[in-house]
């Protein structure tokens, strides 16, 4: 399996080398230089499988060369060993036709922990060979930085730069990043948007003041994360009928990696008879898949903080797709996306569906759930259920939404809609009694290079 740029302009790579790069040279995304495909009969026997099996089995398909199924099956073990719940991405069923598939029961309370304990044993693994210290450089809105962080925290041979924005993440997200004092993790808080964090990670991949250091990547611009995450479409999936019956999803997202895994299930062959795109009011997704309006807006902070994002890194694998693979058409919208702030797209491809949901519709959804089935909801999983709900599907496709984050990582929402107060799990109840450490830095390139080569490992 080799990995190609999406801007065609970068060598290609094989699975090893592409997990530790993070972003191509030409600042485009790594994808594989073609989509494996499984039978009906593949997918069917994934269903005698749990999910460290299924993860392995999977993710095989696109580290042939590297590693293995069987050099896969202890790393996914180990990956997914500390999760409390023995399914890892259990389904909760709501009525007769709508699903919670509960991405939240890694260490850190959401479903960034699924990919990122895989990808930290991975770094680890391909590290093991090459003793030259990798700088990971990474922005978060909330989950991926204290997930990244905990995956991350006290290996040898990584340090760990994580950017939030300051003010804009809730405080169980903040202090799950800023209270891990392991000396190789470093948490910067900007004065600026998860758009400027995630735009400041991109320059320092181009940056020449930073050619020295051997960079690495932990958001889902890594193309090893977002191969995690297509495990657990399949493994839903086959639980609910897959290959015989279609399955869709409704995902919450602001950066578009998590439904874009979903698409790639489906080129794979999963039967995904919708992948349903809910955003808040931060909505250039929406407005792209339902008028072809791919522009920046303003960031408008919100209950939601995870998906208070204007410009969706990941969305530029699927124009990859959507322009037959050719990296230098995709090239020149990415240059006139910068330059401009804006495109105009081609109708988007029949299996998305789009919704746009506003506080109002949130409160309602997590009340839904607690009323209708006694499961109290963070309001990323409110916004993907109520899209969810709204949604124009034949009545006999199951309906599954992905509960991204445990309620108690947002209490005050929770407890604003629901008047519950959901408590913090005994694994991290003493959350709020542990000293912090972080750095506040302003919103530009210069400041967080200065730090980052103050503080980085050589």
């Amino acid at each position: 399996m080799r990995y190609v740029s999406t801007r065609g302009d970068a060598p290609a790579l094989d699975f090893r080398e592409a997990t530790l790069a993070g972003l191509a040279r030409d600042g485009g995304l790594y994808v594989p230089a073609e989509w494996p495909r499984l039978t009906r009969g593949e997918i069917a026997a994934l269903a005698g499988l749990d999910y460290p099996a299924t993860a392995a089995r999977l993710l095989a398909r696109f580290s042939g060369g590297v590693l293995d199924e069987d050099a896969l099956q202890p790393i996914a073990r180990a990956a997914y060993a500390r999760f409390a719940h023995a399914a890892v991405t259990p389904l909760v069923q709501l009525d007769a036709r709508h699903w919670l598939l509960e991405l939240f029961h890694g260490p850190t309370l959401a479903f960034k922990d699924v990919a990122l304990q895989l990808l930290g044993l991975l770094f680890e693994r391909f590290l093991g060979a090459d003793q030259a210290p990798l700088t990971v450089i990474g922005a978060t809105s909330g989950d991926t930085g204290s997930a990244a962080i905990d995956a991350l925290a006290g290996r040898a041979g990584i340090e760990i730069f994580m950017l939030h924005p300051q003010g804009r993440v809730s405080d169980v997200q903040r202090r799950q990043m800023t209270t891990v004092l392991a000396p190789n993790v470093h948490n910067i808080a900007i004065d600026g948007s998860f758009d400027d964090a995630q735009a400041l990670v991109k320059a320092m991949f181009a940056a020449p003041a930073l050619a020295d250091l051997r960079l690495g990547a932990v958001n889902s611009i890594n193309w090893a994360r977002l191969a995690a995450q297509i495990v657990y479409y399949f493994h839903a999936a086959v639980r609910l009928g897959a290959p015989e019956r279609p399955v869709a999803f409704s995902v919450p997202t602001g950066n578009f990696g998590d439904v874009f895994a979903g698409y790639v299930a489906a080129c794979m062959g999963l039967p995904v008879a919708r992948l349903i795109v809910a955003t808040n009011v931060n909505d250039i997704l929406h407005r792209a898949l339902s008028q072809g309006d791919y522009s920046v807006g303003t960031v408008t902070p919100t209950a939601a903080p995870s998906m208070d994002i204007q410009v969706s890194s990941n969305f530029e694998r699927l124009l990859f797709d959507m322009n037959g693979r050719d990296g230098a058409r995709t090239a020149a919208q990415m240059a006139q996306f910068a330059a401009t702030r804006r495109l105009a797209l081609p109708p988007a491809p029949p299996l998305f569906a789009s919704a746009r949901i506003d506080a109002d519709d949130m409160a309602l959804a997590m009340r839904w759930a607690q009323d209708a089935a006694g499961q109290l909801i963070d309001p990323h999983g409110a916004i993907g259920l109520a899209a969810a709900r709204a949604a124009d599907l034949r009545r006999d496709v199951p309906v599954v939404t992905l509960a991204t984050a445990h309620p108690a990582k947002f209490r005050d929402a929770v407890e604003r809609a629901t008047g519950v107060r959901p408590p913090l799990p005994a694994r991290v109840g003493d959350l709020f009694a542990r000293a912090e450490r972080c750095a506040s830095l302003p919103a530009t390139l210069d400041a967080v290079i200065a730090y980052v080569r103050e503080h980085a490992a050589r």
